[in-house]
């Protein structure tokens, strides 16, 4: 008997970065999907089929955001192979996750990235763009976690972790 499999998504996230008044700042937005809770989360969003991660990135900024990707602040190591069978493209992106329990199924790529562009206030289902501190952030996440998306939480305490931190 056939037994249909749940959805599986994969996804492409940029933490937007910049230097701002109060030092390093990072893009957040408010996921605004019907029925979905109004939570902080970072642009990005679902891959088309065979489309390159980079691409989908690059889009789906655009589309949240209005802004255009201009540098990827990590050394992407990017290679593109035509195989018998296929075309394939590898990468080192920041980071790497997958869902182990929670709402979705789901793996991703978070690239850390630098952007231009004049910021919309709202697009694909994102709004209220703010840009927010290192600083302040480390705080908002230790004593108001609910305000997050829960990808976005667990992404912020990787972070929080790792060498970026220092940045």
């Amino acid at each position: 008997m056939f037994t249909r499999r749940p959805a599986f998504y994969v996804n492409a996230r940029a933490i937007i970065e910049r230097s701002g008044p109060h030092g390093r700042e990072v893009l957040l937005q408010v996921r605004a999907k019907p029925g979905e809770p109004r939570t902080l989360e970072f642009p990005g969003g679902q891959l088309d089929p065979f489309e390159p991660i980079t691409a989908a990135l690059k889009r789906e900024v655009n589309e949240e955001t209005g802004l255009t990707i201009t540098a990827f602040l990590d050394d992407l190591n990017l290679t593109h192979s035509t195989v018998p069978g296929g075309d394939v493209e590898c990468l080192t992106p920041s980071f790497v996750y997958q869902t182990t329990r929670g709402p979705v199924d789901s793996v991703g790529f978070f690239f850390r990235v630098e952007a231009t562009g004049t910021l919309t206030r709202h697009g694909d289902h994102a709004e209220a763009h703010q840009w927010v501190a290192l600083t302040a952030l480390r705080r908002q996440v230790d004593t108001h976690p609910a305000h997050f998306n829960w990808l976005t939480l667990a992404a912020l305490r990787h972070l929080f972790t790792s060498p970026w931190r220092a940045t």
